[in-house]
């Protein structure tokens, strides 16, 4: 989930509503604007702003470091439940789209649209090339505000793809695996990146045991060139684990005011993690405490509040 962003170009604001003793701005960027009336007061969600949702473990990527440990013969899980009955309007849903082999995806999709959720899908860059088309149509009817792209390599022609047609579209990048030369050729391309923290989960934990020492040389460069990357990129944003492993906060990227206000909080305190294949949710994707999952979207993200 975004928790940290550097660097605000927005332009219209996509949706509003109140939240608890604050309101929350969705920009059609993708920027989100929390607004506290009372400056001595804490923000106080009654909802969650934000689902992670894993909606299949079915993918033909074969990513040697995929944490959930994808396989082409991965469960789907059921979108046809009457849990989304309960989603609050401009809700942002976080859903892993892998090879777009769910069937009842566009239904889903469009059921969302109608309840004015906005739903953010995740593919691999092998798979966005493979469906340019059909994500094309999916983001041009609404049923998609936002695509994130796992990047595998950078190239004139991926890039060029992703500014046709997504002006809102993030590439995903892990700090470990992603290479210098890999973000050196995205730099000045009109992109935004997200930097996510490498899991030793699935077979994350095998890749990241054979290639320790590849994969702290990475994080290592990302900690000398957070000050750089922001001026190559559109918006440059993190995950917590990524906060957490290159010391984002320590670097001194950031000043004091600047942290306090593009902190957009620890998981579990607006956010939550749902995964559809397992019926758990959780705080996050890497958190070992899970619960069976509840019909109600509130009920849950109190349990998790509650227990944060």
């Amino acid at each position: 989930m975004h928790s940290c962003i550097i660097n605000h170009g927005g332009h219209k604001v996509l949706g509003r509503y109140k939240n608890g003793n604050y309101f929350v701005e969705i920009w059609d960027d993708g920027t989100k604007i929390r607004i506290q009336p009372d400056d001595n007061a804490d923000f106080v969600p009654a909802f969650a702003e934000n689902c992670d949702v894993k909606i299949t473990d079915s993918c033909d990527g074969g990513c040697p470091f995929c944490y959930e440990g994808c396989t082409p013969e991965g469960r789907h899980g059921r979108l046809n439940l009457k849990l989304w009955d309960t989603l609050h309007p401009f809700t942002e849903l976080a859903i892993n789209g892998n090879d777009l082999s769910h069937p009842q995806l566009e239904q889903f999709l469009e059921r969302m649209k109608e309840k004015q959720v906005i739903v953010n899908m995740t593919v691999n860059q092998k798979h966005f090339q493979r469906h340019y088309s059909k994500l094309c149509r999916l983001s041009d009817n609404g049923l998609i505000h936002g695509i994130g792209i796992s990047l595998v390599k950078s190239d004139p022609y991926f890039t060029g793809m992703v500014n046709k047609a997504f002006p809102n579209a993030v590439i995903h990048t892990i700090a470990g695996i992603t290479t210098p030369e890999q973000y050196q050729a995205m730099y000045d391309k009109n992109l935004k990146v997200l930097i996510l923290g490498y899991k030793t989960r699935g077979r994350g934990q095998q890749y990241f045991s054979h290639n320790v020492t590849s994969i702290l040389e990475n994080q290592l460069w990302l900690q000398e060139n957070l000050k750089e990357l922001p001026n190559r990129f559109n918006v440059v944003s993190f995950d917590n684990l990524a906060l957490e492993q290159l010391h984002v906060k320590e670097s001194g990227v950031l000043t004091d005011d600047e942290w306090n206000e593009f902190y957009m909080g620890n998981d579990g305190n607006y956010t939550f993690y749902i995964d559809l294949v397992k019926q758990e949710f959780a705080k996050n994707s890497v958190s070992d405490e899970r619960y069976p999952l509840l019909d109600n979207i509130d009920d849950m993200f109190a349990k998790i509040k509650n227990k944060n």
